[in-house]
């Protein structure tokens, strides 16, 4: 008996995956599982092997018993980004602390480039960014102008200010931008 993810959980953009993505001469970017909290070696290492890597980071203010800290926490915890060519990816998976990457059917899934371009473009911009929860309903908006525009996401509202949520829908996490809202639209 095929043991097979059921449709209800796969989500919609994977039910269609086409091998021939996976050949891709230049390299994809890929999403790795990581051990909890060893994000930052994992990158480390990367470096020092010379893959090519993501890392989002967002600043967070943590209180301790005797003082405050801002610590650069990773925006989606246990995952890092890399770019590859798929027959090099032995030489990520040797890196100490990787799990795996992320696919199914055995098979890692190439992320868009987009989306991982737009959280890019959000950090490197200094746009204010931290980690959301996914959301399956709300406002589908276009981001009309600025360093994200053309960037699609759902739009909330957090303590009267305006949020597009970016989602990176193979890994299944989000993350939420600060945009004006004048500055966006709404698509079907």
């Amino acid at each position: 008996m095929s043991q097979q993810m059921p449709t209800s959980v796969t989500p919609k953009r994977m039910r269609s995956f086409d091998p021939a993505l996976l050949n891709h001469p230049e390299g994809r970017w890929f999403a790795v599982y990581t051990r909890a909290n060893h994000e930052k070696r994992v990158a480390t290492q990367l470096e020092v092997r010379g893959i090519r890597h993501f890392l989002p980071l967002y600043s967070s203010l943590r209180r301790w018993k005797d003082r405050r800290v801002r610590l650069d926490m990773p925006l989606f915890p246990s995952y890092i980004f890399v770019h590859l060519a798929l027959s090099a990816r032995l030489r990520t998976l040797e890196v100490p602390g990787v799990v795996r990457l992320i696919g199914f059917n055995g098979q890692p899934y190439p992320l868009p480039a987009s989306e991982i371009e737009a959280l890019r473009t959000g950090i490197m911009n200094a746009m204010r960014i931290e980690p959301h929860r996914l959301l399956n309903a709300g406002c589908r908006v276009r981001i009309k102008s600025g360093p994200l525009a053309g960037t699609e996401g759902i739009l909330v509202r957090k303590k009267n200010v305006h949020r597009v949520v970016l989602t990176i829908s193979a890994i299944a996490r989000s993350a939420s931008v600060e945009v004006d809202i004048l500055g966006i639209e709404r698509i079907a």
